[in-house]
């Protein structure tokens, strides 16, 4: 895949650590390649999923995230929706919209929500 094109959302944090463990429990990762050298800062984090997802997770502002008034939100394509929720003991379902679908929030409340089109399912009509 070439990245002429692609959009990439770099997602404020109050905990990159807390944070990082969250999206790694959906698949995301950094390479140890992209791990800075013992003492040198780690306030910006390049994680992807190797199928075409990526997030790069920054230090907030202090202050600047508040919980319960955190404005963002993501949405992860996922054909394996089903796992995922397991992974966070949520029930997906189907939605209006034509999405099997479930909501949770990241440490920072940032609301993510994981969906597969509807038709697209294995065994769907």
């Amino acid at each position: 895949m070439s990245p002429s094109g692609a959009l990439i959302a770099i997602l404020p944090c109050n905990d990159l650590d807390a944070s990082e463990r969250f999206y790694n429990r959906l698949g995301f990762a950094r390479p140890d390649s992209e791990r800075p050298a013992p003492g040198e800062p780690d306030t910006y984090r390049m994680l992807s999923n190797g199928k075409g997802g990526y997030l790069h997770l920054t230090d907030a502002v202090e202050g600047w995230l508040t919980p319960g008034r955190n404005p963002f939100g993501l949405y992860l394509y996922l054909e394996s929706v089903d796992a995922a929720a397991r992974e966070f003991q949520q029930s997906p379902e189907d939605k209006p919209w034509g999405m099997y679908e479930f909501a949770i929030s990241d440490p920072d409340e940032t609301l993510v929500r994981v969906g597969w089109p509807t038709p697209l399912r294995a065994g769907a009509q």
